[in-house]
């Protein structure tokens, strides 16, 4: 959408600029007419009265309306770039980049069915994935030394389970321990585990977790055609358990899985009308794998 968005400013340019010249060559005759034209004061119109959001721009607010967020998506591209540089000033330090890595220490053998995911068991025969067992501790504590050494200043964990409460304690205390672990290298930490209890997520955050990543995918009327082995409220109550806990949340959605436009519109929706805004919004494209539902979507088909 941005690539068509920017053609066809391009091509309105170009035809701008074809315009312009023939109607230069004839204003130079007018000049005196237009002089004397451009000294009268114009009588001054009422325009449309300004939305909301822009007279609010950078303004910290969860009552967002769909007509609102409608609009803002419907804007134009290069518009939306400046005023979310704007409002990125507000609040940041525009020269500033964090720097992270990620690291999958338990993939495949998940037992949702998202029709995008390659990890689902529901269809590992068809991508070949196998599922692995969850990392040891040192292995983990190794990597996070590496990216502290290569820079990052924040290192992020995830698992392909439905969340903690499939598994055992023990391996649930092992998590926690690799949390404990890497905080205590003056890192921050992620992690993206599935669903969680509210008991589960304080004890992430006394364990020394930073943010926790649940995107919510898309909007609740499409979710239903993404996976069916969970609700969008199961993904809401763990963002509410997140939050309670006093851990940042992060929380965006995936474009291109089918949806159309008013489903992006409720996917920003209902970001921007939870209790408090996520720390960070991740937009993802999706990657169609090969044996996943969603293949469909890839140009080798």
């Amino acid at each position: 959408m941005a690539l068509l968005q920017a053609s066809r400013l391009a091509q309105t340019a170009l035809a701008a600029s074809r315009v312009t010249g023939s109607w230069f060559a004839r204003s130079i005759t007018n000049s005196s007419v237009s002089q004397q034209a451009a000294a009268q004061p114009l009588a001054a119109e009422d325009g449309p009265e300004e939305p909301r959001w822009l007279g609010e721009l950078g303004v910290i607010r969860t009552d967002w309306t769909r007509d609102e967020v409608t609009d803002v998506y419907n804007a134009p591209l290069l518009d939306l770039v400046y005023k979310a540089a704007t409002v990125h000033r507000i609040y940041n330090d525009p020269s500033m980049v964090q720097r992270c890595t990620l690291l999958s220490i338990k993939t495949g053998g998940c037992p949702e069915n998202c029709s995008y995911c390659s990890q689902s068991s529901h269809w590992s025969d068809e991508t070949g994935l196998k599922a692995e067992k969850l990392m040891d501790l040192e292995p983990v504590y190794e990597a996070a030394l590496r990216a502290k050494e290569s820079g990052s200043t924040r290192f992020c964990m995830g698992a392909a389970w439905r969340g903690p409460s499939q598994v055992g304690p023990r391996q649930w205390d092992r998590v926690l321990e690799m949390v404990r672990r890497i905080r205590g290298l003056g890192m921050e930490v992620c992690t993206t585990l599935g669903m969680l209890t509210p008991e589960q997520a304080r004890e992430l955050r006394e364990a020394g977790l930073t943010a926790y990543n649940h995107n919510l995918d898309t909007s609740p009327e499409y979710y239903g055609k993404i996976t069916t082995t969970r609700k969008y409220e199961d993904r809401l109550s763990t963002l509410a358990a997140v939050r309670d806990a006093g851990i940042s949340v992060c929380a965006g959605g995936i474009i291109g899985l089918g949806e159309e436009d008013q489903d992006r519109v409720g996917l920003l929706l209902q970001l921007a009308t939870l209790p408090e805004h996520p720390e960070s919004v991740p937009i993802n494209r999706l990657v169609a794998v090969k044996g996943t539902p969603l293949q469909v979507y890839h140009s080798w088909r």
